[in-house]
């Protein structure tokens, strides 16, 4: 074997460890919460010792981090994709109607994300680190994406679009909230596709 092919070798069976271990790392939150998770429980869950796990992710706060932003990186890439100069170029009805769509679908139809979030805000009083994760790894680049989105397409002419975005942004988040994570949609149930339109019509038409 040359030593190219190890090193390709080593490249995936790290990868391989990464994987396991995210993997373990999310069952063992998911079950305990973040305080009744300890590294043993992630190492004996994704079935590596417990240096291995600290060589990858170093502490809990990190590994933390570390399943959260594998757990949001392809919900979020419809997002993401705002940053593409085509999407300059489409009517904004469409482009923003489509993303949220596809955003509310993602989150709705994962059980998983849902309690994750759980996690976060019932955890984020002892452990504030957690909330700034995630406000730091999913809401602000959002909020800067999205911000940036409205204020460079020229069908757009809007007085404060950063504030746009954050009214957007929190009736999706407490749309979402409501209905699904407080069960709300069995006492006030509301279809999705009406606050989308809403919300579309209002940055668009207003």
């Amino acid at each position: 074997m040359t030593k190219s092919d190890r090193q390709i070798s080593e490249r995936t069976k790290s990868e391989a460890k990464t994987t396991a271990i995210l993997s373990g790392a999310m069952k063992e939150f998911l079950q305990n919460g973040y305080a009744g998770t300890s590294m043993d429980k992630v190492a004996k869950s994704a079935r590596v010792s417990k240096a291995t796990v600290y060589s990858h992710f170093g502490d809990k706060e990190n590994l933390f981090n570390a399943v959260m932003q594998d757990l949001v990186k392809d919900k979020f890439q419809q997002v993401m994709s705002l940053e593409k100069p085509q999407s300059l170029e489409q009517d904004p009805q469409v482009v923003l109607s489509g993303m949220m769509t596809k955003m509310l679908a993602n989150i709705q139809n994962n059980r998983s994300f849902q309690d994750f979030m759980r996690i976060i805000i019932g955890e984020s009083g002892r452990f504030p680190e957690l909330a700034k994760a995630y406000v730091n790894n999913v809401a602000k680049p959002t909020i800067e994406i999205l911000t940036k989105y409205l204020k460079s397409h020229p069908a757009l002419e809007l007085a404060d679009p950063e504030a746009t975005v954050r009214v957007m942004m929190g009736t999706m988040v407490y749309f979402v909230m409501l209905q699904e994570m407080l069960h709300g949609k069995d006492i006030v149930p509301l279809e999705g596709d009406r606050v989308i339109k809403t919300l579309t019509d209002l940055i668009t038409e207003g």
